[in-house]
């Protein structure tokens, strides 16, 4: 197992580590509610630092993203990040992802941590058909989720750069906590604002430790997870994998058939037919959590579908989760069961987010 620069820091804080992604990573610290409320009601940070770094540069840069990328790069400016994901050929997802475009050609793809090796792979396969050139920084970039209402307060603090003046998924260079040439990303998967600094990882403790004596509370997995449920936001590995139809999930919005890339064609058509299950949310009306695998059933005790991602929802009090279902069962305000321990627990079907600040 592999460890963040930022391991004995965890340590130090008392978080409780576990393996994911093949990395040793914090789950919690002082209390998973405890960890979610702080963002949703002030400011919290995480270690994310396992999350993978690409460099895509040159001339042929943008000609090998739009070929293997979802959404359109070409409507990126500098300074602009764009979410989407890598398709495969069968119709399914290699990984969801950021773009970042840094220069005129130059582009920063932020992986998922558990992809890093597929998803390399993927683009030196693809490359060999452009010649742009790749580098793969992931060892040597951190990054820190500082997120929160007050996160821009809390990081004005710390840097001369205009906070306010980044526009949501945009981003700046700039010095935090002494720090030089940080990317300050106006980013994030928690749904409660805030920023994302990438921090090259021989400073990352400098950063790190700056935000905890500011009193930004140390946020581990768990409180990151039940914060992106809440929003619908999708996981890899949980929600979409190299199976899922992006059409499926909802990802229609990031799918641009402006312009061709792998597996268009037939990613239009699903589109256009529409595809025999959807991912919806839905929230339970009895007491229950629901969990990944966990069968979803209609009221005559019919599979319909299953849980991709669920849990207890701190800022609600209710049980809350996501999944595939039939189209036909897909309508919000149908009512649904998800099977507990054997127990049909009555659920209702949601658009997302579930949370709304």
């Amino acid at each position: 197992m592999r460890k963040t620069p930022l391991y004995n820091r965890h340590l130090a804080l008392g978080a409780k580590i576990v393996p994911f992604a093949g990395f040793e990573m914090p789950v919690q610290y002082d209390g998973v509610v405890k960890e979610h409320l702080a963002v949703r009601q002030n400011t919290g940070v995480f270690d994310i630092s396992h999350m993978g770094e690409f460099w895509v540069r040159g001339p042929k840069a943008i000609d090998l993203l739009q070929q293997v990328f979802s959404n359109d790069v070409s409507n990126l400016t500098v300074g602009q990040a764009q979410y989407g994901y890598f398709p495969n050929s069968s119709g399914g997802i290699i990984d969801d992802l950021l773009v970042y475009r840094t220069q005129e050609e130059e582009y920063m793809l932020v992986v998922n941590a558990a992809n890093i090796a597929k998803d390399w792979n993927w683009l030196v396969t693809h490359n060999n058909v452009y010649g742009a050139t790749l580098d793969n920084e992931s060892d040597n970039i951190g990054l820190l989720a500082l997120q929160g209402p007050n996160a821009a307060t809390v990081l004005a603090t710390l840097t001369d750069v205009d906070i306010s003046d980044i526009p949501f998924y945009h981003f700046t260079h700039g010095t935090v906590a002494g720090i030089e040439k940080i990317l300050i990303s106006a980013t994030g998967y928690t749904g409660s604002g805030g920023f994302e600094l990438y921090i090259p990882t021989t400073s990352l403790w400098t950063v790190w430790d700056t935000l905890i004596e500011k009193g930004v509370t140390p946020c581990g997995l768990a409180a990151r997870n039940t914060l992106r449920i809440e929003m619908g936001y999708c996981l890899y590995g949980n929600d979409i994998d190299d199976t899922t139809s992006p059409m499926a999930a909802g990802l229609a919005w990031c799918t641009k058939f402006t312009k061709n890339f792998v597996n268009s064609k037939n990613l239009a058509l699903q589109k256009k037919e529409k595809t025999t299950h959807r991912r919806v949310g839905f929230v339970l009306t009895e007491r229950g959590i629901p969990r990944k695998g966990y069968s979803l059933v209609d009221a005559d005790g019919n599979a319909i579908g299953l849980v991709t991602s669920g849990t207890q929802s701190p800022s609600l009090g209710k049980g809350i989760g996501m999944g595939y279902v039939k189209r036909e069962q897909a309508a919000a305000g149908k009512t649904i069961y998800v099977e507990i321990r054997n127990k049909r627990i009555q659920a209702t079907i949601t658009s997302f987010p579930f949370y709304h600040a």
